[in-house]
């Protein structure tokens, strides 16, 4: 007459009765200690005690619990993921309360402020592969989390609320009231999940994370930060949500903090980004390249999990110029247009990813004469064993591509230092003969730095005024302050492209010594100037001087009588070859 039946809570039975005719209006209760739920038929609840202290729990589905954009019809339409649960069974609301969005309860669920969830994913993925979702739990200003685990104040940070005499936000050691939550045993009803699984071993974690997608669900306990992966091999192509609601223990029951969601998608094309990049391309974003310069085109492959690591992988390159389809193994590849205008460049990415065959449908078998050996024993045929077979799967990128004229080259013809007239300035001005290939420049830019070029000390930039017509050759002239080595970057540019050249500049100094004595040997040099000149400055004087006749008068000649013997032995003695060989007058 009744049977038992068993329950997803663990270590619990019911019983029921199988009479069709009374009517199955069941009450249920949980005996505290042997944790087991009894439902009973109404016709029997009265030959039942239901303890007083112990609530009425309440069961509802995950589907209810964790609302989705799939049905829960989904997981029953494809095959179901690996370690996940069908949202078909039971949720323990009692255990596990369920907060909707408004609810006013989110702003008291966590101390100092609300706790934000972040949930990424490395979508998209091909199908086959493996996609990993990750959460992240971002905590009030001034929380975070210790080495134990526990979340705590920060140090020498200040919140709203002041400074706090708790150390700890949230402890998970707080809550001791059991042995079994002391000594790490999982025997309580209450260390379990929301569908009574019980929590594994070490449960010791501070937080329960329940994530929905595809009607089916995944329960792991972690700290601030968990990861949980899926292969997409039985998954339906597109996108699809994955959602996360975070609980945190609270006595013996928990509390829920955050809920999050996310959208990933899973394709059967493989995901692809091509970067190109050109020298001397002012913004290669815009998709704008120079004519007669190699672009560079490199894939990249969206593949975290590795999952294409087997293939073979081919490209095949259509730069739209009329010069052919390449096929590579290479992921890089460089084209030159030598023509302006617009191109479609086109890429395909085919990998062949080894795999199982899947096994044909039985076939009758075919009427065949028997074959026997030399000894009349039969001949035994042997099934052969399927191999493995190949899956192609492939990836496009398509761009148009605009090519234009511009700035190819730059040189530095000459270095110069500039000699000014007059006193020297402060500064050290020097010229530099710049000559350019392709379109002609519109603005340059000096960058002037240390020897290692890392250091910027100054910059200046400046229009090109000057009509250089079609040869490309100018003079720039730029001011150094101290003597040194200096990193000298010039660039050229116009709207679509910049060239950049750079060359090492010494400046010699002007030492002190060597100013001291070129003055000094200016002033000894003027010294004797002076000297010589007022010394032909006497004999000229003596050599054109009007002569007088000797009067009787003899006490002026004995007056001057030794100051001109002085004179004409000091003028016989530096020129010797001017004197008259027969004097006229004698002393």
């Amino acid at each position: 007459m009744y049977r038992f039946i068993k329950m997803h809570v663990p270590m619990c039975v019911a019983f029921k009765r199988t009479d069709s005719l009374i009517p199955l209006q069941a009450a249920h209760f949980c005996d505290p200690v042997t944790s087991r739920i009894f439902f009973v038929s109404s016709v029997f609840q009265s030959m039942v005690h239901l303890p007083p202290e112990v609530p009425e729990m309440t069961l509802e589905g995950f589907q209810d619990v964790l609302s989705n954009e799939r049905p829960s019809s989904y997981m029953r339409e494809h095959n179901q993921l690996n370690g996940w649960s069908s949202d078909e069974n039971d949720w323990n609301e009692k255990l596990y309360p369920v907060w909707k969005r408004g609810d006013s309860r989110w702003k008291n669920s966590w101390k100092g402020g609300r706790v934000r969830a972040v949930l990424t994913s490395d979508s998209p993925a091909l199908v086959g592969s493996t996609i990993t979702f990750a959460v992240n739990l971002v905590f009030p200003r001034c929380q975070k989390e210790d080495a134990d685990g526990n979340i705590v104040y920060e140090k020498n940070c200040r919140n709203d609320s002041g400074p706090s005499p708790d150390p700890y936000v949230y402890n998970w050691t707080a809550w001791t009231e059991d042995n079994d939550w002391r000594d790490g045993t999982s025997q309580g009803h209450h260390n379990v999940f929301p569908d009574g699984k019980p929590f594994p071993h070490p449960w010791k974690r501070n937080f329960v994370y329940v994530f929905h997608t595809l009607g089916q669900y995944f329960q792991k306990l972690g700290r601030c930060s968990v990861s949980v992966s899926i292969n997409t091999a039985n998954v339906t192509l597109g996108p699809q949500v994955m959602e996360v609601t975070v609980y945190r223990r609270h006595g013996r029951t928990y509390v829920p903090i955050a809920k999050v969601k996310d959208v990933y998608v899973v394709t059967d094309q493989i995901p692809i980004f091509v970067t190109m990049s050109q020298k001397n391309n002012r913004n290669s974003s815009d998709e704008i390249f120079l004519k007669d310069l190699p672009i560079i085109f490199n894939v990249l492959i969206h593949d975290p999990s590795h999952f294409l690591n087997e293939s073979a992988i081919y490209y095949k390159w259509n730069f739209g110029d009329n010069t052919g389809l390449f096929v590579s193994n290479n992921p890089i590849m460089n084209h030159t247009y030598v023509l302006n205008g617009t191109f479609s460049f086109n890429l395909t990415v085919q990998a062949t990813v080894p795999g199982l065959c899947s096994s044909p449908s039985p076939r009758p078998p075919k009427t065949t004469p028997s074959l026997f050996l030399a000894g009349g024993k039969p001949l035994e045929l042997r099934e052969i064993p399927v191999e493995n077979c190949k899956i192609n799967r492939y990836g496009y990128f398509m761009a148009t591509i605009t090519i234009v004229a511009g700035i190819l080259q730059v040189n530095i013809l000459q270095v110069t230092d500039v000699l000014t007239p007059g006193p020297q300035p402060d500064d050290s001005l020097v010229d530099f003969v710049l000559t350019c290939q392709g379109s002609i420049p519109t603005e340059i830019c000096t960058i002037i730095s240390d020897p290692t070029c890392q250091v910027t000390q100054d910059t200046v930039c400046n229009t090109v005024d000057e009509d250089l017509g079609d040869t490309c050759l100018l003079t720039v002239r730029r001011a150094f302050s101290s003597p040194g080595t200096y990193c000298m970057n010039l660039t050229l540019g116009d709207d679509a492209s910049l060239a950049l050249t750079s060359t090492l500049v010494s400046i010699p100094g002007r030492d002190p010594a060597f100013l001291l004595r070129m003055t000094n040997g200016i002033l000894v040099f003027v010294g004797f100037l002076t000297i010589f000149v007022t010394v032909i400055a006497i004999l000229v004087s003596k050599k054109y001087r009007k002569y007088k006749a000797i009067e009787s008068n003899t006490g002026i000649v004995v007056k001057d009588k030794g100051l001109n013997v002085f004179l004409s032995r000091a003028k016989t003695m530096f020129f010797p070859g001017n004197q008259e060989k027969d004097p006229l007058l004698k002393n």
